[in-house]
């Protein structure tokens, strides 16, 4: 487990890779892989050694194939699944806003229903590049820009001039909730802003004060400069073709140019995106989710300073060259002993106070700005049976044992 290939990666994470025989993986879930055909599909085929059975002491799953579409985006989706070519549409992310409505008219002659599962388990957020490191010798951030990121009150009143309301409203047609914790609001550890915790209510002249008490100041067009006359503008990216993400991006361009900052807003290709955030750490903010649950610890990966998701303050990967100069913060720090300590604890109780001081800190040092909170959504067709969905799991078919499907009459 510890030899190391030519490129400096552990064997072991290396043996598995887009080109493996898929009758070579290993799955012990109700089915294994049976074919993947790059970009198109995946094709599962039952799995005949699986544990689990009925009631009536039938083995499941009932399903014998299920083949997973891989689409290029949403609106490909929306028009295959009107085809009639899918049989579930917005089972890995909710369904968009703007597709209820007009599937909801089509439910009765498209033979499917359209399920609310409630609150969606994942989050969504914006963040900026808070690492201070250099590669080359070179700094990964412009150090102008790093010392306004790396500023706190510089990204609360970031978070005080979303008007998130009016995101709800328009992007999200009424159908979402604001977002203010890294943990999901299913989960027993969620903390509320009745309990404590901080929330940013759109308020442009609070972001305004905040900025000018740190030396931020307006000129006489109403462009905010820093304390040496820096125009301040910076570069959000997020992955194109979701069209929900292009929507916040162009609004939160708009709001921020409310206090007097300039949003250069760039869609661009998802794999592009992570390379940028992974490998070169050339981006200045950036717009994405990650998956919720009930166990904070799952998102272990993207909260320690040291995870594979710490992407605001990303350290080096395996196989990468070392990042000369990165500094962790007091609070990364400290986020790093809560989660230690909330591993270590079993007590309920106890572990509740160590996970309400971790959305404490992210909500008063947000390293993320959480946005909204959708409402998980999914179309299935009425031939499917046995579905229980839910906004936890993120994943809608999360049942996919005990699923039937009946043929249509």
């Amino acid at each position: 487990m510890k030899q190391l290939d030519a490129n400096g990666n552990p064997q072991f994470i290396a043996a598995w890779n887009t080109g493996t025989d898929p009758s070579k993986i290993v799955a012990n879930g109700p089915y294994v892989m049976e074919r993947y055909v790059t970009g198109e599909r995946i094709i599962f085929r039952r799995n005949p050694y699986y544990w689990e059975k009925d009631e009536q002491g039938n083995q499941l799953p009932y399903i014998d194939r299920v083949v997973w579409q891989l689409m290029e985006s949403t609106d490909a989706q929306l028009l295959r699944f009107r085809s009639g070519e899918l049989d579930a549409m917005g089972d890995v992310r909710p369904l968009r806003p703007e597709y209820f409505s007009l599937l909801k008219r089509e439910e009765k002659r498209g033979k499917f229903s359209i399920l609310n599962g409630g609150p969606w388990s994942g989050t969504t957020y914006l963040t900026f590049n808070l690492n201070t490191g250099r590669k080359n010798g070179q700094p990964l951030v412009d150090p102008i820009k790093s010392r306004w990121f790396n500023t706190k009150e510089f990204r609360q009143a970031v978070a005080y001039a979303i008007d998130r309301p009016r995101m709800i409203n328009n992007i999200y047609r009424g159908i979402s909730e604001p977002q203010n914790s890294p943990i999901s609001v299913q989960s027993p550890f969620y903390l509320t802003p009745e309990d404590g915790l901080k929330v940013y209510d759109f308020d442009i002249k609070k972001a305004k004060e905040l900025l000018q008490s740190v030396g931020f100041q307006y000129n006489s067009s109403g462009e905010l400069l820093d304390s040496e006359g820096n125009r301040v503008q910076f570069n959000l990216l997020t992955n194109s073709g979701n069209l929900i993400r292009e929507a916040i991006g162009s609004q939160i361009k708009i709001d921020l140019s409310k206090i007097g900052i300039q949003v250069d807003f760039t869609p661009i290709n998802f794999n592009t995106l992570i390379s940028k955030i992974d490998d070169t750490r050339d981006w200045e903010a950036h717009l994405i989710g990650f998956t919720g649950g009930l166990e904070p610890h799952r998102a272990a990966n993207l909260w320690t300073s040291n995870g594979g998701s710490h992407s605001f303050n990303r350290a080096s990967l395996a196989g990468q060259a070392p990042i000369e100069g990165r500094q962790v913060s007091d609070w990364e720090r400290e986020i790093d002993r809560l989660f230690i300590a909330g591993a270590r604890e079993f007590d309920e109780a106890k572990r509740k106070e160590i996970y309400d001081r971790f959305q404490q800190i992210v909500q008063e040092q947000l390293p993320v700005i959480h946005l909204v909170h959708e409402i998980a959504l999914m179309a299935v067709r009425d031939r499917v049976q046995g579905h229980q969905y839910s906004g936890l799991p993120s994943w809608g078919l999360w049942n996919v044992q005990t699923l039937r499907v009946e043929e249509d009459e």
